[in-house]
């Protein structure tokens, strides 16, 4: 019965603490396609393809993914620290390794 309680109460916790769990790759390339496209003056498959899986989830864990973006893209202003996971899936989803190519980028 305790280990019941414990483990719904992790598996609470983490749902409520985590806001990676809810990220998903679909929702960042609509989020790209709607807020950074213009500015980047690319479509999605070529920022994606800008770094490897690896390097994004390197430039992820270090918090570099916005400064990255705004590298890749000069013309983008601020992005909501709401969006980056989403973002983050996305890009990654579709590194130049990952022989991913999102649709209708």
């Amino acid at each position: 019965m305790k280990l019941v309680k414990l483990s719904s109460l992790v598996l609470i916790s983490l749902v409520l603490s985590s806001n990676t769990l809810f990220a998903s790759p679909d929702k960042g390339h609509k989020i790209y396609l709607k807020t950074l496209k213009k500015s980047c003056g690319m479509n999605g498959a070529e920022i994606a393809n800008k770094h490897t899986q690896g390097e994004w989830e390197e430039l992820h864990d270090k918090g570099q993914l916005e400064s990255e973006i705004k590298k890749i893209c000069p013309k983008v202003k601020d992005i909501d620290d709401k969006l980056l996971p989403d973002l983050f899936d996305f890009l990654y989803e579709y590194g130049s390794d990952s022989g991913n190519i999102p649709s209708c980028s």
